[in-house]
């Protein structure tokens, strides 16, 4: 990638620093998509060590590169994205990749191939990850920003994605033991709120 074409690339790229996510930060500002990835890729570079077999080179990628369609669409809520909207994000984005040079435009579909496939073990850690920081980032927000099924979905949301790795299990568990008392807090403080107002 020459340096113009390098310039361009990021010209679109960029725009992930603006595009907010539902999810708040603990100081109760939007967090950035972009912020949600460069999480996603601290979590691999501190996980890298339970998982000596994993390709890391290749999940941090993956972790840079999976939002990028939202450099089109903008964020949508899991809650909220139909397939309409997958489609779309994916049209767009593999829009945009096409007209990148051959080697990295080769490289991304690669790897954006395996991430849907999800059937090797880097696909699987990139998902988890991806899954696991929005829980994270909930339970580092404060309680007073979440919608009302997210206190469900807290509880329950990538389950499913962690049955691959004792560890990711663990994990989710450890994510799990602090909703829990987030939401006894939360309840907790609105107790406190409701006798202060009679």
């Amino acid at each position: 990638m020459n340096p113009r074409e390098l310039l361009q690339a990021l010209t679109i790229a960029e725009r992930l620093k603006d595009t907010t996510r539902h999810c708040y930060t603990s100081k109760g500002r939007h967090e950035s998509v972009a912020e949600h990835s460069w999480q996603m890729t601290l979590m691999a570079f501190f996980i890298k060590n339970e998982f000596p077999e994993a390709d890391f080179n290749k999940i941090i990628q993956m972790c840079i590169i999976h939002d990028l369609g939202e450099c089109f669409t903008g964020d949508i809520p899991t809650f909220l994205k139909t397939k309409d909207h997958e489609v779309s994000e994916e049209n767009l984005l593999n829009d945009w990749v096409e007209s990148l040079p051959k080697t990295t435009r080769d490289e991304m579909l690669s790897l954006y191939k395996e991430m849907k496939e999800r059937k090797t073990l880097e696909a699987k850690i990139y998902k988890a990850i991806d899954s696991l920081e929005a829980v994270i980032q909930h339970n580092f927000s404060d309680i007073s920003t979440w919608s009302e099924n997210e206190f469900d979905l807290n509880l329950t949301y990538a389950n499913d994605r962690v049955t691959f790795s004792e560890y990711m299990c663990a994990l989710r568990e450890e994510i799990r033991k602090d909703t829990i008392e987030k939401i006894s807090k939360g309840e907790e403080e609105l107790k406190n709120k409701d006798k202060e107002s009679i």
